[in-house]
């Protein structure tokens, strides 16, 4: 079951070395990758369906704690924003790719024993790096709301007619959405192929963000898409109270991992 004959030529970034191989992938590369995680979800459903799970479950605290401290103006940048966190949640799918990739049966304790096992510091150096990423998106919509509105509180009827009828609400939404996209660019050329890689290889976590960025550098109108797309799924996703997520999150999950086979060489 293994995914990896590619028919991209290896086109190498500048780099040490030691660097990982990047290669130019294209929208065929994605359209597979996509075939190949909906294979894997299909071969073993249990595990997508509990890391979507607790996806969603987090979501969903995390928009009652918003409610409860009469933060709805944060509901919206919040919502975009855990597609930050949503390359670390899937680790673990990463992990079920790799086994299926090698023929193997996943478990839950290859599974969970593997995560700590490859990796452990780098992985959560990269935790921090997507939480500080998350902070940044809210202290910025946090800035910008202040700088609209003030400190003037809003239903959350009462903020969506605001921003959808008025100058200073369409300003406010336009350039957040931009300074929110620019931040999410960055945040994701330094994670598209990151988790995987330090899942997959013994490599630290500032050359993986260097490889993640190259592999953008060298393919950047379909990775780009690919960030997108992930956007878009993962906004569609959230929409019903989250419950998409139990479905979208272990496809994009398993995709992902191969994408970055195909965008890594061996």
């Amino acid at each position: 079951m293994t995914d990896m004959t590619m028919g991209s030529t290896p086109t190498v970034t500048e780099g040490g070395p030691a660097d990982p191989t990047v290669r130019e992938i294209t929208v065929d590369d994605i359209s597979a990758a996509l075939a190949a995680g909906l294979r894997d979800f299909r071969a073993a459903p249990s595990f997508g369906l509990v890391f979507g799970g607790l996806y969603a479950v987090g979501g969903l605290a995390l928009l009652f704690v918003l409610t409860q401290f009469d933060l709805v103006f944060l509901a919206y940048p919040m919502a975009a924003g855990f597609a930050i966190i949503a390359p670390l949640v899937a680790v673990g799918l990463y992990e079920v790719s790799r086994i299926l990739e090698k023929g193997g049966t996943p478990t839950w304790p290859v599974v969970l024993a593997a995560i700590p096992h490859h990796g452990t510091r780098e992985l959560g150096y990269m935790a921090l790096v997507a939480v500080f990423g998350l902070i940044a998106w809210v202290y910025t919509a946090g800035f910008l709301y202040a700088v609209f509105f003030g400190l003037q509180g809003f239903s959350f009827g009462d903020l969506v007619s605001a921003v959808v009828t008025t100058p200073r609400g369409i300003a406010f939404f336009v350039l957040g959405n931009v300074l929110g996209a620019l931040i999410a660019l960055a945040l994701f050329s330094i994670s598209v192929v990151s988790y995987p890689l330090l899942l997959d290889r013994d490599i630290d976590f500032v050359t993986a963000m260097i490889t993640s960025i190259r592999a953008v550098v060298a393919s950047p109108g379909p990775m780009i898409g690919w960030g997108i797309f992930i956007g878009t799924l993962l906004g569609i996703a959230i929409l019903p109270m989250f419950v998409g997520l139990f479905v979208v999150l272990p496809m994009l999950g398993h995709a992902t991992w191969h994408l970055y086979r195909r965008a890594v060489a061996a």
